[in-house]
């Protein structure tokens, strides 16, 4: 009869007995065939290798003392084989010296049984280290299943993280394909404004001297003729003329100035807008500046509901630096703006006496030693959590409004700086405190 602890369609656990004595082989056959458990015998070492070689048995009962091969050698091939070394080994023997049981605990077994063998003893010790085998196997399956969805969740997330990459180097690709096609238009129209602006602008000159040569003219009239008859009175007075040869000045003046506005931005445009060679140029970084200034000049006077922004120059003494200024420009413009963007979401929401109060500065600060240019600009905005600083270079990364910002902008400028140009471009703030990005440019590059 088996025991009630056998459930009829579970697959039975296998245990391998290795005894030399036939007496031990039924009295512990009989014990856990009883129990439930399909049993194995061997009587020595070899045949014991031989039958877990064939099949291995789930759980193995070695006697320590048999002829030929002993009970420690069996269990040393046994851990040596690669297809046995996890197969749990209970050592038997009637030996009861700590120093045998100490080598062969050393040599993988996992319990002693000692004889004469109390069954309920051998029962629990076998089934304590089968449920720890099958434990075991529970947990490398799992840990293997566990690699297999790591292994997927790594592809999956590579996978993803090539797509986002691929996504923001065709954004960057299309932003620079923007940025050249502006950039040529921009030189178009500026080359195109240029021959009659010049013309406008040259004759506005000689205007002015014909203009006055006229009004010397008259004035000399009235000198030699102070009484030209009524119906000359009655014109001079009728067009104010008095007025119109004072004023008159004055408005070429106004148009002169004017026309001279229009040259400077037109000058700046070609200036930032030019096409970069391949090789870099000697260029003044303070005109790349002041060029970006001119540009974005609209944008810092006051506005309904936003103060005007001032800028405070520091400039230092520079040499001109190998680079190209083009690009540089597009840098000086990335961090421009979006100081001025800052500023404008800042000024949303607050009162008049508030607005006057906060005066909205940026300054830029330049300054040059033996290896490097460094540009310094600086807002006295609301400044940027540590979370913001840590991603505000990365591809995509905005904290504008949706569609008023692609998140490439400071990504290229740091290209720009630091694989173009060599340099380094950082970024220092916390909330409050403002923000303030430096360019280091090396003047041997």
């Amino acid at each position: 009869m088996r025991s009630p602890m056998f459930i009829e369609g579970m697959e039975e656990e296998e245990i391998l007995i290795v005894d030399d004595t036939p007496t031990n082989l039924e009295v512990l056959f009989d014990c856990l065939d009883d129990a439930g458990f399909e049993v194995v015998v061997a009587k020595d070492g070899e045949s014991a290798l031989h039958k877990v070689e064939k099949e291995p048995p789930d759980l193995i009962l070695l006697d320590v003392m048999m002829p030929g091969i002993d009970g420690f050698e069996t269990c040393r091939r046994l851990k040596a084989n690669l297809d046995s070394k996890d197969i749990p080994v209970i050592f038997m023997t009637a030996l009861s010296d700590a120093a045998d049981k100490i080598a062969g605990l050393s040599l993988g077994a996992v319990d002693y049984i000692t004889k004469p063998f109390q069954q309920e003893e051998v029962l629990a010790r076998v089934k304590v280290h089968l449920q720890l085998r099958k434990e075991i196997k529970q947990r490398t399956a799992a840990e293997a299943e566990l690699a297999k969805l790591n292994q997927k969740l790594e592809k999956r997330v590579s996978e993803r993280t090539a797509e986002q990459l691929q996504d923001a180097q065709l954004q960057q690709l299309v932003q620079k394909e923007k940025m050249s096609s502006i950039g040529q238009l921009v030189a178009t129209v500026a080359h195109e404004i240029n021959n009659p602006l010049s013309f406008i602008s040259g004759n506005l000159t000689h205007a002015e001297l014909y203009i006055k040569d006229l009004i010397a003219h008259l004035q000399l009239y009235q000198d030699k003729f102070p009484t030209p008859g009524a119906e000359i009175a009655d014109h001079a007075e009728d067009i104010d003329l008095e007025f119109l040869m004072e004023d008159l000045c004055q408005l070429i003046s106004s148009m002169k100035k004017g026309t001279d506005r229009i040259v400077q931005i037109s000058v700046s445009l070609r200036n930032f807008s030019r096409a970069d060679t391949k090789n870099k140029v000697a260029a003044d970084i303070h005109e790349g500046i002041d060029t970006t200034l001119m540009i974005l000049k609209p944008r810092l006077k006051a506005r309904k509901n936003i103060p005007e922004i001032e800028i405070v120059k520091e400039y230092g003494e520079l040499p001109l630096v190998e680079c190209y200024p083009g690009q540089l420009n597009q840098v000086f413009m990335n961090i421009l703006a979006n100081a001025i963007d800052v500023f404008d979401e800042d000024s949303i929401g607050r009162d008049g006496t508030k607005r006057k109060a906060n005066h909205d500065i940026i300054t830029i600060c330049t300054e040059a030693n033996s290896q490097h240019v460094t540009i310094r600009i600086k807002d006295n905005g609301p400044g940027m959590s540590s979370e913001v600083i840590q991603q505000i270079f990365d591809y995509l990364f905005t904290t504008k409004p949706a569609g008023k910002g692609t998140g490439l902008g400071l990504s290229i400028s740091r290209q720009i700086v630091e694989k173009k140009h060599g340099g380094k471009l950082t970024v220092i703030s916390a909330p409050g405190q403002g923000a303030e990005f430096a360019i280091a440019l090396p003047l041997n590059c």
